[in-house]
Formats: C-alpha cells, sequence, structure tokens
C-alpha cells in the first residue's frame, strides 16, 4: 500500500496562546468599543446641548428686537393719541350734525313751490309749518316731511278748489286743503285764505346728512 503524502504551502505553526489571555484581550477589545462608543455619545450629546443653547440665544435676540420694535411703535401710537382723540371727536360732532339736521329744510324751494300755483296778485302773509320726523327709508316721497299752514291775501276773490287742486298737483305735495276764508285783516277790500299743505321729506335739504360709504 503506498501512502500519499500531505502536501505543504508553508511553515507550520502552532497557536500557544492561552485560551485565558485569548478571552481577555476580547474583553479588552469590547471595552475599548464600548468606551468609544459612550465618547460618541457623550459628543453628539454636547453637540445637541450647544445646539440647542444657540438656537435659544439667537430666538432670545430676535424676542429682545422685535420687543424693542414694538416699544417704539407704540411710542409713536402714544404721541398720536392727540390726533386720534381730535378725529374721533370730530367724528361725534360730524354724526351729532347728521342726526340735528336730518330734518333741515329747504325752505326757498317750498315757498317757490306755493307760489308757483299762487295767482301774481295775492300775497303770503303767514306760514306756520310743524317739521316731520327723520327720514327713516331711502324714498323721501313715502313720508311725511313738513305739515302746517300758509295765509296769503288777494285783492279779488279765487276759486279756491282750483287752487288746492293745482297745490295737490306740485311735486312734493301729500295734501293740500282750504280751511278758511275771511276778510283780509290788511285792507277791508282783500280777502284773507287760509291752507292746510303737507309736504314730503323732498323738501329736505340734505345738507348735513351722511356721506354714501361714511359711518
Amino acid at each position: 500500500m503506498t501512502a500519499i503524502p500531505v502536501p505543504f504551502s508553508g511553515a507550520p505553526r502552532v497557536n500557544l496562546m492561552p485560551r485565558s489571555e485569548i478571552a481577555r484581550r476580547e474583553r479588552d477589545s469590547l471595552v475599548r468599543l464600548w468606551v468609544w462608543i459612550a465618547l460618541g455619545a457623550i459628543v453628539v450629546a454636547v453637540l445637541i446641548i450647544a445646539g440647542a443653547f444657540a438656537f435659544k440665544f439667537f430666538a432670545d435676540q430676535r424676542l429682545i428686537a422685535e420687543q424693542a420694535r414694538t416699544n417704539a411703535l407704540l411710542t409713536e401710537i402714544a404721541s398720536l393719541s392727540d390726533v386720534s382723540q381730535a378725529i374721533a371727536t370730530e367724528s361725534e360732532l360730524t354724526d351729532f350734525r347728521t342726526d340735528a339736521m336730518a330734518t333741515d329744510l329747504a325752505w326757498a324751494p317750498v315757498m317757490e313751490k306755493i307760489t308757483g300755483v299762487l295767482p301774481a296778485d295775492t300775497t303770503i302773509t303767514g306760514v306756520d309749518f310743524a317739521v316731520g320726523g327723520v327720514p327713516q327709508g331711502d324714498d323721501p316721497t313715502a313720508e311725511q316731511g313738513i305739515v302746517g299752514t300758509v295765509t296769503f291775501d288777494s285783492p279779488t276773490p279765487l276759486d279756491i278748489v282750483a287752487l288746492i287742486r293745482s297745490l295737490r298737483g306740485v311735486e312734493g305735495v301729500l295734501y293740500a286743503d282750504g280751511q278758511s276764508v275771511t276778510s283780509s285783516q290788511v285792507s277791508a277790500d282783500r280777502f284773507s285764505y287760509l291752507l292746510n299743505v303737507e309736504f314730503d321729506q323732498s323738501v329736505y335739504s340734505n345738507q348735513f346728512a351722511a356721506e354714501e360709504g361714511g359711518e
């Protein structure tokens, strides 16, 4: 029987290190690994903490800057308080005037409407009007504006029915009627007439009305 030789690629080696030494070296290597891991975790934690402090520092700086800006704006607003008070007072007075003068009358047009239907030789001797209410809607012709009486003299008798009919047809007149016909107190040969007249709110001047879109 022929023996087959075993081939060798190098010099034979034998590990003579004790098993305990190998275990110790493995433990030392593992300890060093954990030490590095712990140091890395500490470094990461320190960086995170430093970043948080830096973020807080810059945030505090921005807060201080905004507070300074706010204080400056408050100072400017305080310096304008007199102006704001004056504007508020002006607005209140304007509103008061608007309410108080809501029934202001355009007297000249009213008298022109009355005299327009009277004969040329008549003379108005008295007017007694009471103002109506404050406008409540958008249609001034639907509400009473002024109501009262008109007294006038004529040298000749007038057809009071025809005159009243003409007055009722005048724009802005809601109602017209005769109340009395007497001798004039000015002259015995003149006649005095007393008419009841009611106008709508189109006779208001609206001079002090609030502007459209205003407050």
